[in-house]
């Protein structure tokens, strides 16, 4: 697995959104869509609302790459799916990043978010 770079890193799991664009078959970028994005780990993490049946998130499982877009920062990506070991640090940054929202964070630390949990990692 690559890692981020500790200025890559720390810009994009500070940003407050990120824009990510999955890679489709044809090798084409699909639009973006904006999203919450977290560090655990040494890592970065984006979740679907929806769980796997969201739309972006399908989106990903075609090439499983894309870019993505946050804190000034750019970057071409691969998208793995986290171990569910990983999802109790992943909530606990969700909570401590976006706690304020307290009625829409709910939303990303449910069961069906969780599963939707990916590991951002550089190409």
């Amino acid at each position: 697995m690559t890692h981020w770079n500790g200025t890559d890193l720390e810009k994009i799991g500070a940003a407050e959104e990120l824009d990510l664009q999955s890679t489709r078959v044809d090798g084409t970028l699909r639009d973006p869509v904006t999203m919450w994005v977290v560090s655990a780990g040494g890592r970065l993490y984006v979740r679907s609302v929806k769980g796997t049946a969201g739309s972006w998130y399908r989106g990903t499982q075609s090439r499983r790459q894309g870019r993505i877009e946050a804190g000034g920062v750019t970057r071409d990506v691969t998208f793995h799916e986290a171990a569910p070991g990983e999802y109790a640090d992943v909530d606990a940054a969700y909570r401590d990043k976006y706690g304020r929202y307290t009625t829409i964070v709910e939303h990303v630390l449910t069961g069906q978010a969780r599963t939707s949990t990916l590991c951002l990692e550089p190409r």
